[in-house]
């Protein structure tokens, strides 16, 4: 008979938030250059905000990059604290698009500071449905969602997914250090 394993995280402090995952534009335009300030690790200036507005004022921009635009101002908005705009952007780019995967990643990560954590994990899953570029993102902040919501069993799985696709991320494997596995047998959970 197989020995089934309770997981057990330890108190956490404040989690930090997950990396926020712009979404590429190809070329010189401002839609370029708004992409560009949102994978930066920069803080955002009023400036970069502006280069997405224009962008998206250009009569010539592809589809494609309208949405990643939105994608990408939600991004510098959520960084400059405007969750409310950023959550406004990102909702823009999934009406535009359902299918962008960086819109219901970074959406998630805005749910998540805003305290809506079962509305997060919902986004994040949807990122990953979705096939998003950053998938070990994506398992983050559903890890930390689920931490925050008691679902330890859940976020273990996630922050261990996100170790395993991003070695070289040290967050997630921190986070993995908080969790300790052990046998039914000396738990009180029967």
């Amino acid at each position: 008979m197989a020995k089934h394993h309770v997981l057990i995280a330890a108190a956490f402090a404040v989690l930090p938030f997950p990396a926020i995952a712009g979404v590429t534009v190809i070329g010189s335009s401002s839609a370029r250059l708004c992409y560009l300030a949102a994978d930066s690790p920069m803080m955002p200036r009023v400036q970069d905000l502006r280069r997405c507005d224009a962008a998206l004022e250009e009569a010539a921009i592809m589809p494609r990059d309208v949405t990643a635009t939105y994608v990408n101002r939600g991004i510098l908005r959520l960084r400059r604290g405007d969750a409310e705009g950023a959550m406004s952007d990102f909702d823009e780019a999934l009406r535009r698009d359902p299918g962008e995967a960086e819109a219901y990643l970074n959406r998630g990560s805005a749910l998540l500071r805003r305290d809506r954590t079962d509305e997060a994990v919902a986004m994040y899953s949807q990122a990953l449905e979705h096939n998003t570029r950053r998938p070990a993102l994506a398992h983050y902040g559903r890890a930390m969602a689920q931490e925050l919501l008691g679902n330890v069993r859940a976020a273990y799985n996630d922050y261990r997914r996100a170790s395993e696709l991003a070695p070289d991320w040290s967050a997630p494997r921190e986070d993995l250090r908080r969790f300790r596995v052990v046998p039914a047998s000396q738990t009180n959970i029967g």
